[in-house]
């Protein structure tokens, strides 16, 4: 593969692969290599300094690998770090957040349930969006501690995930919500096991596509699309367990890519 003709993505885990499958629908042409920091995931559960510091190293491992563009497809990531990380790299960067605005207009009870990391939540940034479209919705926000660690070991429908699912959601419920955002890119993948809990009249919004489209526009304004027909390739990196990685791409997207291990140093301050 020629210098710049592929497109870095990267996550605190396997979350991010609700992302690739967005831009793998819209763009099989292009080659993606996506990266999972699973040994330091969840990111919502750690600190505004680690979180900035590690998505820029991690950046920076993607443009070694000769990105053309980068996907940040983390809501925490990018809600702590997306303006240091487009400082740094010349590149396009794409972050995500949180369908604050879809939900709040697709909502007929004005009433919109957020799922989201604690990191998330509490960031400057989720914080205006909730400020933004509060005339419009009561927004009901927990923070999901302990999914993002059940779908990091691979399990979208066990009981526990079950238990925590009525934990964060039975009060959305019972406050009236009929949307809900899926504020982490992890959540898309528990969507049957919340259907089991909510039934069809709960809208979910995720945002995988928007991003997917907002990287096509990227693309298309720099000139970095690769022509129609191309084959593209997906690369699959992860700080923690290959066979893990591989064997959900393949159950969750039907992805045949072997995984690879790599090594992405922590800044000093961290070590």
């Amino acid at each position: 593969m020629s210098r710049s003709d592929v497109i870095g993505i990267f996550d605190s885990g396997l979350g991010g692969l609700s992302v690739l499958r967005a831009i793998r629908a819209l763009a099989p042409q292009e080659s993606l290599i996506y990266c999972a920091d699973s040994r330091y995931a969840p990111y919502g559960e750690r600190s505004d300094a680690f979180i900035a510091e590690r998505s820029e190293a991690i950046g920076q491992w993607l443009c070694d690998q000769h990105a053309k563009a980068l996907v940040v497809a983390c809501n925490t990531a990018t809600a702590h770090a997306i303006s240091a990380f487009r400082t740094r790299f010349t590149l396009p960067a794409i972050g995500v957040e949180p369908g604050v605005k879809p939900a709040a207009l697709a909502s007929r009870s004005g009433v919109v349930g957020v799922l989201a990391t604690a990191a998330t939540l509490r960031s400057a940034k989720f914080q205006r969006l909730l400020t933004e479209f509060s005339d419009r919705c009561r927004f009901v926000c927990r923070a999901g501690h302990g999914l993002v660690e059940r779908i990091e070991m691979g399990d979208l429908d066990s009981p526990e995930v079950e238990a925590l699912l009525h934990q964060y959601l039975d009060p959305m419920l019972a406050a009236g919500a009929d949307t809900l955002v899926l504020g982490s890119t992890h959540y898309p993948f528990l969507a049957p096991a919340i259907r089991r809990i909510a039934g069809d009249g709960l809208t979910l919004i995720d945002t995988g596509e928007a991003i997917a489209r907002q990287l096509l526009r990227q693309l298309d304004q720099h000139d970095l699309r690769q022509p129609a027909g191309t084959t593209g390739t997906v690369r699959l990196c992860t700080t923690a367990d290959a066979a893990l990685l591989q064997r959900v791409a393949h159950q969750w997207l039907q992805l045949d890519a072997t995984a690879e291990a790599i090594e992405i140093p922590l800044p000093a301050l961290n070590q």
